[in-house]
């Protein structure tokens, strides 16, 4: 069995492989859906939990575009901004609801999916990657710490005892759970503030 010190080693591994797709991997023609979804299962396969996992399915994309995440494709094609929004889902699909999704992705839709758009979908995608990796080191640094943490609980447990060892890797992990809670509390409020504003400003255009 693993060692707590060994699980950390790994996941900080993990971290350090972890990569998005760059605006360069993306091809500038269009695709039919079966390579849409070999695209995404190559270029983040690093990402799937298990091997036979897929990163994206026929089902879910046609999902995205049913509930208006995602603009239907032209002539089955779909377009380089299509790719760039599908990335966008796909990682927040993980902590928020369909409904979240398309109400935080609709202005950027409306407002950058066509051609001649300024700032263009490419230009979003590229400033809100360009974090990426400064904030692939916070998290690293935050990891380590929570771990530090974990380390000080349950003083009173045996120090040989393979229950201590358990009682503190669940407080870790408790820890990481509690602030992805606490992340996603915060972005679920941002996002029924800005539904409650565009539902006052339909209203007051109506009213007009």
């Amino acid at each position: 069995m693993k060692t707590n010190d060994e699980r950390l080693h790994d996941i900080v591994d993990r971290l350090g492989r972890l990569s998005y797709v760059t605006p360069e991997d993306i091809p500038n023609i269009d695709l039919y859906m079966d390579q849409v979804t070999t695209f995404m299962d190559t270029h983040l396969g690093v990402c799937k939990r298990d091997d036979e996992d897929k990163i994206l399915t026929k089902t879910m994309i046609n999902n995205y575009a049913k509930n208006n995440l995602l603009p239907p494709p032209n002539k089955k094609k779909y377009s380089r901004e299509h790719i760039l929004l599908l990335i966008f889902i796909y990682y927040y699909k993980n902590i928020l609801s369909i409904t979240d999704i398309g109400e935080l992705l609709r202005p950027i839709t409306e407002g950058h999916f066509a051609s001649g758009s300024s700032p263009s979908l490419s230009r979003i995608y590229e400033e809100v990657f360009s974090l990426e990796q400064e904030q692939r080191q916070h998290l690293k640094d935050d990891v380590l710490q929570k771990f530090e943490h974990a380390l000080k609980t349950f003083p009173d447990v045996d120090d040989s005892s393979s229950e201590k060892e358990y009682l503190q890797l669940f407080a870790f992990l408790s820890e990481l759970a509690f602030d992805v809670y606490l992340k996603k509390q915060m972005i679920e409020k941002i996002i029924d503030e800005l539904k409650a504003e565009n539902t006052r400003n339909s209203s007051m255009k109506k009213k007009k």
